[in-house]
């Protein structure tokens, strides 16, 4: 993390030294997982809009508790319902686990230091080896990133690889500059399920887009792949140089 913002983008979770805390109680909203994809033939979605149905009663009712249907990665949905109507989705055979929406909150430690991995200009380091990540694309799911962070400078990048095919989503910030170049090649937002809980934010300082109102998004991209800045530091102490595990990812 570096001193311009307190530090999403798309590849492999990487898991830096991060630790979430449970907060808040019992979530009207629940994730309904069914396993693999089931379907090739687009009609996912229509089944786990039967499952619903089957226990809401009615197509509408179904189609208002809905909050995203996943398809992809894994066949299910997430639904607005009650812990009643969950534990009889449960019961359905299809149904593998209902899981109830968490609340997290996010805290971090320190991180590749922390994790013995050597600097990465010493010339034995495994991210020396590693060619420090050049070519490969990182996705990570979090609280959004704030671009301008020197943590992804993008000077020593090659051209976004070929094989891309995501897009760059500025949301409501049609007038900011562009989220993305050679560093942060895509960008996405979802915040149905923030809304299904808890109605609109009243916090105006939260985007209506990738940007990062808290900062853990940030701090946890830039720990992946981070470019190299140096004398960084947190308020006068621990100075020194930041950078990602990939630095060049």
């Amino acid at each position: 993390m570096d001193s311009s913002g307190v530090s999403f983008v798309m590849c492999v979770f990487i898991a830096c030294s991060m630790l979430v805390e449970v907060v808040g109680g019992k979530s009207n909203v629940h994730v309904i997982y069914l396993g693999g994809r089931q379907r090739t033939d687009g009609t996912e979605k229509e089944l786990h809009r039967k499952l619903l149905t089957s226990v809401l009663g009615s197509n509408e009712k179904a189609d208002e508790a809905i909050v995203y249907s996943y398809k992809w990665g894994f066949s299910g949905f997430a639904a607005k319902i009650t812990e009643a109507q969950a534990q009889r989705l449960s019961e359905l055979p299809e149904v593998i686990k209902v899981l109830p929406n968490t609340v997290h909150r996010m805290q971090t430690t320190r991180s590749w230091d922390f994790l013995g991995v050597p600097y990465l200009h010493a010339p034995s380091s495994s991210l020396n080896q590693s060619n420090l990540g050049d070519g490969v694309i990182i996705g990570i799911l979090d609280t959004g990133i704030w671009p301008e962070s020197r943590s992804f400078n993008d000077e020593l990048l090659r051209p976004v690889p070929t094989r891309w095919r995501g897009s760059c989503d500025r949301g409501s910030e049609s007038g900011s500059s562009n989220l993305c170049d050679k560093k942060i090649i895509g960008s996405r937002w979802y915040i149905n399920g923030l809304l299904a809980e808890f109605g609109p934010p009243s916090n105006t300082s939260e985007f209506f887009s990738p940007r990062d109102a808290v900062g853990h998004g940030t701090r946890t991209a830039s720990t992946a792949a981070g470019s190299v800045v140096s004398n960084v530091t947190f308020e006068g102490v621990g100075t020194g140089n930041a950078h990602g595990g990939a630095t060049l990812a």
